[in-house]
């Protein structure tokens, strides 16, 4: 008899033997069918997992997008951060440059008013600065075509305007306009825009120059060496007209400066020193013009300038 492995179970009920035949004829189906059974779970557990993995990597691949998202937005934060920090600290700079140039128009509108002779104001507003601006504009157009100032620099008067003993003839006579000492070649200017009415020699003036202003007021220059204008010459304040000299009846180099009004003399001292700070006192101060009629012209029209107009005016005969 060959050997058999044989297996003995012992219950209360008593002993049972199997053979190693019986036994895996029973265990091998149970295995297979456990084998087969972990198969289509362990397919199944994997099918699942795999899901999860291909859900956690898209999970993943999202939640990276979205990091990459807020990245770029906190990075596009960031710089628009520093864009408007970069906007604020130009305003600031600008706001601060704004600050400087109201505080020097402050100055600048102050010392216009200054100028002028004008009340000083608490605040400056567009409309003020207009009505300044409007002022110093008509004050300026009458400095230019009415005369005023010195028709030559570094000079003295040596004598005024009036009656006074010629000092040639010897005869009491008027003088019709003041002198200044100036030496041969000393240079002339003129005191109004205008037209050269006159250049050439004249008896008793000697080489003259009379120039034709606005309002019909003139101006004589006489007594020259050189003349640089000619008649008909449409000329500028200040443009360089003559130099001195001694021409014609004259006892000396100087310079004899005349200003009449429709052919009459007027004292020239008023307008020698009238300039845009003590405007308003050629108004009465020269008393033979009827000055409150410029109040309708061009471009005195424009703004309140102060005019009389209640003073008595009468003009000096004309001659």
């Amino acid at each position: 008899m060959k050997n058999k492995l044989i297996v003995t179970l012992t219950t209360v009920k008593g002993s049972r033997q199997y053979t190693l035949n019986q036994v895996a004829r029973v265990l091998v189906p149970a295995f297979l069918l456990m084998a087969v059974l972990s198969f289509f779970v362990s397919n199944a557990l994997l099918v699942k997992t795999s899901d999860d993995l291909a859900i956690l990597e898209e999970d993943h691949q999202l939640l990276s997008d979205q990091y990459e998202t807020v990245l770029g937005t906190q990075q596009l934060y960031v710089s628009e951060l520093n864009q408007l920090s970069s906007t604020l600290e130009v305003l600031q700079q600008e706001n601060y440059r704004i600050g400087e140039l109201n505080a020097s128009l402050d100055e600048s509108l102050g010392g216009l008013e200054s100028m002028l002779g004008m009340p000083a104001s608490d605040s400056y507003t567009p409309e003020r600065a207009e009505v300044l601006k409007s002022t110093a504009a008509q004050r300026l157009f009458l400095l230019h075509n009415i005369p005023n100032g010195v028709p030559l620099q570094g000079t003295r008067m040596t004598d005024r305007f009036g009656m006074r003993t010629h000092p040639v003839t010897r005869k009491r006579s008027m003088h019709n306009g003041v002198d200044f000492a100036a030496t041969r070649g000393t240079e002339v200017y003129a005191t109004a825009d205008g037209v050269v009415e006159f250049s050439g020699r004249q008896s008793g003036f000697g080489k003259l120059v009379i120039m034709q202003h606005s309002f019909g007021f003139k101006t004589y220059f006489a007594h020259l060496d050189k003349l640089n204008v000619e008649t008909g010459d449409l000329v500028a304040k200040g443009q360089l007209i003559a130099h001195s000299g001694n021409s014609g009846r004259s006892t000396g180099p100087h310079l004899h400066y005349e200003v009449r009004r429709l052919f009459t003399a007027i004292d020239p001292a008023p307008f020698l020193k009238w300039n845009i700070a003590n405007f308003d006192t050629i108004f009465t101060d020269v008393t033979s013009v009827k000055w409150a009629s410029l109040k309708e012209m061009y471009p005195l029209n424009q703004a309140a300038v102060q005019l009389p107009s209640s003073q008595k005016e009468t003009d000096s005969p004309e001659t």
